[in-house]
């Protein structure tokens, strides 16, 4: 019989476990508890979408759109897309599953996108984002308190040296302004400017502003910078009013920006300080979160004029940039002898009805379950022996007998008196004094 080759891995994706795991999950816990304190709402989404929504949205000359989708057709003959971001996909949402009702609508997601790219550091094929937007709301003070969210978001979890980059777009009058004198300024260079950049002259000319190849640098320099109307420079500089009032430091940049026809006014992004140890394990990935307001988005879509703004943010890049969450105490149950496993199972069940972490190894002896136990960091290690109608509980050297009662439930908090024994400073959410632990009747 021929040797079934096991399948590899799908390059630029990845498998986690361990450390890099936890650093994952710790972003994704302290977003979801910073979200709720601005009143964000939790939404979920389609992972694929029918490609219109994207190609639309993303402009079918992007780079994104063009080469970087995954996108197939069904057994029905529809041509449908992996998502490769999160906001054409809400706005698809609030267009056609009846949120307009509830605008102005203060959401936030976060899960797996796709696109495919060169795999390297932070950057992955299929790759994991977080996502905040504020639909239906064209004050400058949303723009604000998305900019506080991401803000707090990056305090919460520790990330140092990193500077919030700022920038207006304008509005729609001073953007077609700006873009015509783009064109202008550059076409001399054209011969001498990168073929991206080349490209985007004639699609996308602001982005040319934020080429990152040396071919383009001449050009850039003396750039013509954007005119504001009066009511935009009066938005922006309400967005920088509000973000001083609420502490948030910022630095201009006038040369960021968002390729696409639709986004106004704000544009922004979180990026490392040279040389802070932010950049140093960021490699080439200068941006950490970044987003703007997307006024024009709606209407490409086929609904009305709905104003918006959001950022997002790569879980993976930030999971690089964070330390270890400290592990919870976790209590090792171990039976003396093997007719004292269904009362490990018992005593543990008890554990976790007061909010104590606790596991029962599968096998072996009390000897081999210790030792594997000890190997895990911050694992205390109970043993259980049953006498007669009694427990006796060994946890290091102090002995707990715990009475067993008529109906097999036991007698006083188990939990209370363990915790009593280590100390409440191991376990602050034990739920101390909670109803006693009974199983369910037959």
């Amino acid at each position: 019989m021929a040797k079934i080759e096991t399948p590899r891995a799908i390059r630029g994706t990845q498998s986690m476990r361990g450390e890099e795991a936890e650093r994952f999950q710790h972003v994704v816990d302290t977003f979801e508890r910073v979200r709720r304190l601005y009143g964000f709402g939790r939404v979920e989404l389609p992972v694929f979408e029918a490609t219109a929504v994207f190609s639309r949205t993303l402009g079918e000359t992007t780079d994104v759109v063009s080469k970087e989708m995954y996108t197939f057709e069904d057994r029905g003959g529809d041509s449908l897309t992996l998502r490769p971001e999160f906001t054409a996909g809400i706005a698809r949402a609030y267009l056609t599953e009846g949120w307009r009702q509830f605008a102005p609508m203060k959401v936030a997601t976060h899960g797996p996108l796709f696109r495919y790219e060169r795999p390297q550091k932070g950057r992955f094929r299929q790759f994991h984002q977080l996502d905040a937007e504020v639909i239906g709301a064209a004050e400058p003070a949303a723009d604000v308190e998305l900019l506080c969210f991401a803000d707090q978001l990056l305090r919460e979890l520790k990330i140092e040296g990193v500077t919030l980059k700022l920038n207006t777009l304008g509005d729609g009058d001073s953007r077609e302004a700006w873009r015509a004198a783009l064109v202008e300024h550059f076409a001399p260079f054209r011969e001498g400017l990168s073929e991206d950049s080349q490209r985007r002259l004639e699609t996308n000319p602001l982005r040319i502003l934020d080429s990152k190849d040396p071919r383009d640098a001449a050009a850039v320099v003396d750039a013509p910078t954007m005119v504001l109307s009066g009511e935009a420079a009066d938005f922006y500089a309400k967005v920088q009013e509000g973000l001083r009032a609420a502490g948030v430091k910022f630095e201009e940049a006038a040369t960021l920006v968002r390729g696409l026809d639709y986004y106004r006014h704000t544009a922004f992004e979180f990026v490392p300080d040279a040389g802070s140890a932010a950049a140093e394990k960021m490699g080439s990935q200068s941006t950490l979160l970044g987003g703007g307001r997307y006024d024009g988005l709606m209407e490409m879509l086929g609904g009305p004029h709905t104003p918006a703004v959001g950022w997002a943010a790569g879980i993976e890049r930030l999971g690089m940039l964070v330390e270890v969450p400290q592990p919870k105490y976790l209590v090792e149950v171990i039976p003396e002898e093997r007719e004292d496993e269904g009362a490990c199972v018992r005593v543990a069940a008890q554990l976790r009805a007061q909010n104590i972490a606790a596991n029962v190894s599968y096998r072996g002896s009390a000897r081999d379950r210790a030792s594997k136990a000890r190997k895990r960091p911050n694992t205390l290690l109970i043993y259980v022996e049953k006498r007669g109608e009694s427990l006796s509980l060994n946890i290091g050297n102090v002995e707990l007998d715990q009475l067993l009662g008529s109906t097999g439930r036991f007698e006083g908090g188990i939990a209370d008196r363990i915790v009593l024994a280590l100390g409440k400073d191991k376990f602050p959410h034990a739920v101390v004094g909670s109803p006693i632990f009974s199983p369910r009747p037959e």
